[in-house]
């Protein structure tokens, strides 16, 4: 069974058991102990190796099974990144540029309108940087849509919300808008490119908007905390109903995909490593630079205190609270049920946690994250 786990781990491990920080271990069994998660798997590498493998928990709560690195996660908003790279692929190609109005590639938005009703123009930049004031589509569209093209009309059926540029705000839209360009400019659907041309090359052979029948059996169960502190089953609304394995709907380039501890750590040391992977390249190292650069100037970003952002994704500023254990400059993105995947550029590590939990007051502000991360750095920090 080790050694079926090890070969998951895109990292050269220095024994065959996996490796351990105690501290870690300790703080996500509290965490399940006190029905705040069901399960966790943690993930931490340093200079390329990894450094901490811990698994806790069972894939549901009715059924004794426990997790392995092939359990499968929606891991929502961590889709984001995924855009970023996609789109920063294209721009070192010289088929797009961040600053391109998306006029250019999407004529239709040639008929954008600003909040003040007069005609509006948006970039690519301000779509992935959340300062687009783009409007979200109705629930109505979102449901119907079964490709990113169903979605544009109800987005472009509302004016901005604010003048592109002068506040940032989360905004969906702004990153499916980004996703559909890239159809657009490179002749392939979504889910098509980033297969080609970032999955494959990393071996992330499970991560998809698609799990099949096999990866829907892998699925960890999500739950929400009720008031009395017990753990419930919630449903992934964006599915409306449908079974995981349905593909009628269209791919949530901004966090419709599942994944694995395994497939995500190897787009995380991808980036950490400048945009190589082995014997391959998918962006020169100036590319992830711009990627991993503060875009949004002084302007106030969220969820946590102290951040800005980049090409799809956060970056840290000024290191405090939750993201205390990071460097400045350190990169990633949460999930809406609270995954996380950080990357710390200065000190060569990446801090990866998966579970699956609804209703965290703030997904990135969870007090799983921040235990997980300060027992990591401080254990790696040790003399």
């Amino acid at each position: 069974m080790i050694k079926t786990l090890l070969c998951l781990l895109p990292l050269p491990l220095a024994a065959l058991d996996l490796p351990q920080i105690p501290e870690v271990n300790e703080a996500m069994r509290k965490a399940i102990d006190s029905q705040e998660i069901a399960a966790a798997i943690t993930l931490v590498a340093e200079n390329g190796v990894t450094k901490h493998c811990g698994i806790d928990g069972v894939r549901d709560l009715d059924q004794p099974e426990k997790l392995g690195l092939d359990s499968m996660f929606w891991i929502a908003s961590m889709t984001k990144p995924v855009t970023g790279v996609a789109v920063m692929i294209l721009q070192e190609e010289g088929k797009l540029d961040l600053d391109d109005p998306v006029s250019k590639h999407l004529p239709e938005f040639g008929a954008l309108k600003g909040p003040d009703g007069k005609p509006a123009s948006i970039t690519l930049r301000q779509c992935l940087t959340h300062t687009s004031g783009l409007p979200e589509p109705s629930a109505e569209a979102s449901r119907d849509a079964r490709e990113l093209q169903g979605i544009m009309p109800s987005i472009l059926a509302q004016p901005l919300q604010f003048p592109p540029g002068s506040r940032w705000q989360y905004c969906q839209s702004g990153i499916n808008t980004a996703a559909r360009v890239v159809e657009v400019v490179s002749g392939m659907s979504f889910p098509e490119f980033i297969e080609k041309r970032i999955f494959q090359p990393l071996g992330m052979k499970d991560t998809t908007f698609y799990p099949d029948e096999d990866q829907a059996a892998r699925l960890v169960t999500s739950y929400e905390r009720t008031a009395d502190g017990k753990l419930v089953p919630a449903p992934l609304r964006f599915l409306e109903g449908k079974p995981v394995t349905s593909r009628d709907r269209y791919p949530r380039a901004n966090g419709g995909l599942f994944s694995t501890a395994s497939d995500y750590l190897a787009f995380c040391q991808m980036l950490l490593d400048g945009g190589k992977s082995k014997d391959q390249r998918l962006l020169s190292e100036a590319s992830v630079l711009t990627f991993r650069s503060i875009h949004t100037g002084d302007l106030e970003t969220g969820f946590t205190p102290g951040n800005g952002w980049g090409v799809g994704c956060c970056v840290v500023r000024e290191p405090q609270g939750v993201s205390a254990a990071l460097s400045p400059g350190s990169f990633g993105h949460g999930g809406a049920y609270g995954t996380q995947a950080w990357i710390d550029p200065v000190k060569k590590r990446i801090f990866l946690l998966m579970v699956q939990r609804a209703n965290f007051p703030n997904s990135d502000d969870s007090p799983v994250r921040k235990e997980f991360q300060n027992a990591a750095a401080k254990a790696l920090d040790r003399p």
